[in-house]
């Protein structure tokens, strides 16, 4: 019975850590002693707490519309080499909040974080690494799966408009991932390849994240 009793404990324990609250007065403390006075930044990441706080009762296509329209709003295009004087660096959605500017993989990771937060199932989400075609460049986007199968939606910081990824033939795929794996895209198409350890940008954004207050990786 004790072995029960400790199994139930722990099952209990770690289903909770998997929907930790996020405390936004802890993080907000966090992210001034981190980057310092939070300025126009304090109400961007008010209007995403309320966001989070408000929206969870939507359909998958509410909540994509929401959170896509917020973030394309809330935050100005702008390279990493101006912002944080490096060629490819991933901020959290703080960061980028902060800032009220970002680049497209930060764009696409504070959607990715929202949608997670409101109770979207990470099999229904990956970030896509693509090429735009028309831009000739290297970009990333969110795309949401309402089945395994099914024809990905693309939330993209270029335009507001939630589209099929069929629609989409200015966008070449190449990988995707979330927090659970890492897919490569193929003729045959997605093929699992191995999980998020791979990617040293997403394991540095985890640790970035959890110094500003949020849970750990398993949450996402």
């Amino acid at each position: 019975m004790r072995r029960v009793g400790l199994a139930l404990l722990l099952g209990c324990f770690l289903l909770g850590s998997l929907h930790a609250d996020w405390d936004f007065s802890q993080i907000s403390r966090k992210a001034q002693a981190l980057y310092g006075p939070l300025g126009a930044g304090q109400q961007r990441i008010d209007a995403w707490q309320q966001l989070l706080a408000t929206q969870k009762q939507l359909s998958d296509a509410e909540r994509l519309q929401v959170v896509n329209q917020f973030f394309n709003r809330q935050l100005h295009y702008e390279e990493d080499i101006d912002l944080w004087h490096e060629v490819d660096y991933w901020a959290t959605p703080i960061q980028s909040l902060i800032k009220g500017a970002g680049d497209c993989e930060d764009y696409a990771i504070a959607k990715y974080f929202s949608l997670r937060r409101l109770g979207m199932p990470a099999d229904k989400l990956r970030i896509t690494y693509v090429k735009a075609l028309r831009q000739n460049r290297a970009h990333m986007v969110l795309t949401y799966y309402a089945t395994p199968e099914a024809m990905p939606l693309v939330l993209d910081s270029l335009i507001d408009a939630i589209q099929p990824a069929s629609q989409r033939t200015d966008l070449l795929p190449v990988y995707s991932f979330n927090g659970e794996g890492l897919w490569l895209t193929g003729a045959k198409g997605n093929k699992k390849v191995g999980d998020t350890k791979r990617l040293s940008r997403w394991q540095d954004l985890l640790k970035k994240m959890q110094a500003e207050g949020f849970p750990a990786e398993p949450a996402y």
